[in-house]
């Protein structure tokens, strides 16, 4: 049994004219001779409706009850979703993460993913040519819907096709493949053919948003071809895989950039042994993630300490 999977973010599925391009994509992949996972994220700018409500109902939105309710804007996508496959006469159903389930921990709203139930899906294959599964989800091994991040779909993606030893993963988006930078921001900017998954790494972790770090992480890890593509194109896009000798003859691959970041300075920190643990490590505990970290030399026995995190997780830093 071949089996293909395929991502499609919030602007492929943002309206019903998206969605039936979309459709177009997973026709090709089953006249193709696959079997199709379709892995959907919410509708472009649903999570960041749900999560504004959160914000209006509560100052300190609970992160068990906000990832129930951001979990939501999946549920919406793959259920339309599959009724259009249903309608063109394509045997499909749709399933949420608990019904699978890809289990997770319990760090809500950036939730790792434990292990992928890859039987229960080999047996649905039986009965339908497609099944439409919810990105950026799954849930805890007591039951409760965790997400796994802004940009979890992809990982949702690549984690499956792992699980399932897919030969390909295809990611598709509304850009059409990975550039050397934002072609919005560089007009010169040009797309990359093929990208050795330590370089995407390194893009990802600088703030380039057409590849979830994790996702780049598990494909890394279990050797999983990611091609990323347009939904709106036929463009062949790029492909992120393994190095090879021609890739390592470049000696830069592209420059990303990350608005989303706070920096953080300690002024006058007593420069001794076990104080970097002392800062750094209750915030660990909290789930922040810390990036840069940068010491200025010693002076009088005191030093700054400057750090950056991603802005949501400030308030948190500096409580």
């Amino acid at each position: 049994m071949k089996i293909l999977v395929q991502k499609f973010g919030g602007t492929s599925v943002a309206t019903l004219e998206s969605m039936k391009m979309v459709r177009g994509k997973v026709v090709d992949g089953l006249q193709r001779g696959n079997k199709v996972i379709a892995v959907l994220s919410a509708r472009a700018g649903d999570t960041n409706r749900l999560l504004a409500l959160a914000d209006e109902w509560s100052p300190a939105p609970d992160k068990a009850e906000c990832d129930a309710l951001v979990s939501t804007g999946e549920q919406v996508s793959i259920s339309l979703f599959t009724m259009l496959l249903k309608d063109a006469g394509i045997s499909a159903r749709s399933l949420l993460g608990w019904q699978i389930p890809v289990t997770t921990d319990d760090d809500f709203g950036r939730a790792r993913i434990r292990a992928i139930d890859s039987g229960r899906l080999r047996e649905l294959f039986h009965r339908y040519d497609v099944l439409v599964v919810a990105g950026f989800q799954g849930s805890t091994a007591d039951g409760r819907i965790t997400t796994l991040g802004r940009g979890g779909s992809d990982t949702s993606a690549v984690a499956l096709a792992a699980a399932l030893d897919s030969a390909e993963c295809e990611i598709y988006t509304d850009v059409d493949g990975v550039y050397t930078t934002d072609p919005n921001i560089c007009s010169t900017a040009r797309k990359m053919d093929r990208v050795a998954y330590d370089e995407m790494l390194e893009m990802a972790s600088m703030g380039a948003k057409v590849l979830h770090i994790r996702s780049v992480e598990f494909a890394k890890k279990y050797k999983v071809p990611v091609h990323v593509r347009s939904t709106f194109s036929d463009d062949p896009g790029t492909l992120v895989t393994q190095e090879d000798p021609s890739m390592e003859a470049v000696l830069v691959s592209g420059i990303a950039y990350d608005k989303d970041q706070a920096r953080v300075t300690l002024r006058d920190v007593p420069d001794v042994p076990g104080m970097a643990a002392a800062v750094f490590g209750p915030l660990s505990e909290r789930g922040v993630l810390v990036d840069m970290i940068v010491q200025n030399t010693s002076q009088d026995g005191h030093t700054d300490m400057t750090f950056t995190i991603t802005r949501k997780d400030l308030p948190q830093t500096l409580e």
